[in-house]
């Protein structure tokens, strides 16, 4: 498994997150399992809640009031992350990304197969934003606390070296 992180600027009306990128995992599950299953079982693991079987919106959204993981648990699909002018990335069965709070996303196109398993961290709830965020919403954003786990691969994994507590 492979880790990319990517630092998004604001893009058009999406805030995304000033200060904690993107993680991808690559292949973060094999395709040999039950990926929803074994994704459902890490993130369970590591502490996430509100677990939840689905796809992406095709439609720029994000969230003020939670961090997101995304399991990608069939399928493939086309995703841009980061609003209108963020990144195209292509996900595949077995990879996962976690979005920090604000950070924008949508579905571009999917196979018919495409399944996601997603969560958040205690204490945070996932609110659908579609506008530009109130100020109230960007310090939610901006103060929203750092999960103790990885969701992938727990208390040592990649969300720690990557997202760093406020200084």
């Amino acid at each position: 498994m492979t880790v990319e992180h990517i630092l998004f600027e604001p893009s058009d009306w999406v805030p995304n997150n000033p200060r904690l990128p993107v993680l991808v995992y690559h292949q973060a599950c094999a395709e040999e399992v039950d990926v929803a299953g074994e994704f459902e079982r890490l993130f369970s693991q590591a502490g996430w809640q509100g677990l939840w079987r689905n796809g992406i919106f095709d439609y720029h959204h994000y969230h003020s009031g939670a961090h997101e993981v995304l399991g990608i648990a069939g399928g493939r699909a086309r995703l841009l992350i980061g609003g209108p002018t963020g990144r195209e990335i292509s996900v595949n069965a077995g990879d996962c990304l976690v979005l920090p709070a604000g950070t924008g996303h949508k579905r571009i196109d999917a196979s018919r197969d495409f399944l996601v398993v997603g969560a958040y961290p205690p204490g945070q709830e996932a609110d659908i934003q579609t506008g530009a965020p109130t100020e109230d919403q960007l310090d939610t954003i901006a103060s929203l606390p750092l999960p103790q786990n990885d969701p992938v691969e727990g208390a040592e994994g990649a969300l720690r070296r990557f997202w760093q507590p406020r200084n």
